[in-house]
């Protein structure tokens, strides 16, 4: 079995990059991409391909990475992922593909992510997106929302000769990979040049389009014509924490607070027209991959002294290893098993934040141990709060959809063919799940357009 250690990727020294936006991982040359390639084993039932949300031949791509065969490679990869520079970068591949790797039982994972990542954008630089001329069906199908569920799908559709409108409620496309994921993990031109590719498949896009006010689903069906229906639009409705002081000035949610960033630009102070007034100690509260992005976007904003607030140990925070590692290199503090209880302020604004310390009990439904209180308290002097501990969809297109079945915390109920409550209506990525992985959007988005196929088929 290979022995030879995993290569490492590069990165932007932390003093440097704790000032800028720019993108940390620094990604693979093209040597390092085949040291690295060479460690995998080519298995006979490659495992890693079976823990893909979406497939992809990845013991094929990376034979054709080392033959040389970027362009194949490239190809090898886009059939089953369409946005494969995007998922090299943001996926959990631990806990995905590099998780199921065989190597990894005796020693490290192959990176699969980085090699993807290098081909795609290998794939970006030389326009390899597959541009063949789609022959049009005439069948018109709808797309609300133009993130990661809403692009897989209407690129599936695309293929297929569907004539595929995207309509996207915000003032630019690419739902949570433009607002929710800061520059320095996703660069934005990477997710326009992904959209440039669809647009160019024939995908047309139409934003400002609030899916349930602007028009709603009936009338898409009924008087403009679209045969079926995709819902992508995500969970863009924070969590509130339910505890006494979340209305104070000085609190945010971590949606609100990286879309301003991300999408409005606040950042460029004194421009912006919505600018973020951030001090010098902030509390974030929650371990996920949203809560570290929030936590370092405001370190690289000005703020001092950045901390997590967590009630669960270190073992049980839910970011991805890689945000958690660069999160803690770039100076934010970890203070695990404690919990908010209550946010402190003075003339309407906020000054402190009170917190239980927590142990952790018998595990729960989740599998993870209980965080449970031990009567023992804590106080922060704080500037800024943030609070990211998950998201629900919005309610617009359940609240103005009739016969639209959806689950008490709002997510919409599909069937085994990603159909929901209403016929020809589909729906897949957070807005069925709640909120979870880019890859694992694409692919119900993916799967839907194929079920979404069929049932337009069997309507001639």
């Amino acid at each position: 079995m290979n022995k030879t250690p995993r290569m490492k990727m590069r990165e932007q020294d932390v003093e440097v990059r704790n000032r800028n936006f720019l993108e940390v991982a620094l990604g693979y040359s093209y040597e390092e991409a085949i040291e690295e390639a060479k460690r995998c084993i080519d298995c006979k039932n490659p495992r890693c391909v079976m823990a893909c949300p979406v497939r992809v031949k990845i013991p094929e791509f990376i034979k054709y990475l080392l033959e040389g065969a970027l362009e194949t490679a490239f190809e090898t990869i886009y059939e089953d992922n369409i946005l494969p520079s995007i998922c090299g970068r943001v996926c959990p591949q631990e806990s995905q593909c590099e998780g199921a790797c065989i190597l990894g039982i005796k020693q490290e994972a192959v990176n699969i992510g980085a090699l993807e990542r290098f081909v795609g954008d290998y794939g970006m630089e030389h326009n390899l997106a597959d541009q063949t001329e789609v022959k049009n069906n005439g069948t018109k199908v709808a797309v609300v929302g133009s993130g990661p569920a809403g692009l897989a799908n209407a690129a599936s559709l695309r293929k297929k000769g569907y004539d595929v409108t995207i309509f996207e409620a915000l003032h630019d496309f690419g739902g949570v990979l433009k607002y929710g994921i800061p520059d320095f993990r996703l660069p934005k031109d990477i997710v326009a040049h992904e959209i440039d590719n669809l647009k160019t498949m024939g995908v047309t896009f139409v934003k400002n389009a609030v899916i349930g006010k602007s028009l709603t689903i009936e009338q898409l069906m009924k008087e403009e014509g679209y045969k079926a229906v995709f819902i992508g639009s995500g969970a863009g409705l924070p969590s509130s924490l339910g505890v006494p002081g979340e209305n104070l000035n000085g609190v945010y949610y971590a949606n609100e607070f990286l879309t301003r960033v991300n999408l409005m630009k606040s950042r460029a102070i004194p421009t912006s027209k919505t600018p973020i007034k951030l001090g010098n100690n902030i509390a974030v509260v929650g371990g996920g991959n949203v809560a570290m992005d929030a936590a370092r976007t405001a370190k690289r904003l000005g703020a001092e002294n950045v901390f997590i607030l967590y009630r669960r140990g270190r073992e049980g925070l839910p970011a991805r290893l890689d945000e958690i590692h660069h999160a803690e290199a770039e100076g934010i503090d970890m203070r695990l098993l404690t919990n908010p209880v209550e946010i402190i302020g003075e003339n309407h604004i906020v000054k402190q934040v009170r917190c239980e310390k927590m142990k952790l009990g018998e595990p729960d439904s989740s599998g993870r141990r209980r965080p449970l209180g031990t009567g023992e308290f804590v106080t922060y002097d704080i500037d800024n709060i943030i609070i990211s501990i998950g998201q629900k969809p919005n309610p617009i297109i359940k609240d103005n959809t009739a016969n639209l079945d959806t689950q008490p915390w709002g997510g919409i109920i599909t069937d085994e063919f990603h159909m929901t409550s209403i016929p020809g209506v589909f729906a897949g990525g957070d807005v069925v799940t709640g909120a979870a992985t880019v890859i694992l959007a694409m692919g119900t988005g993916k799967d839907a357009a194929h079920h979404m196929d069929e049932y337009l088929q069997n309507l001639h």
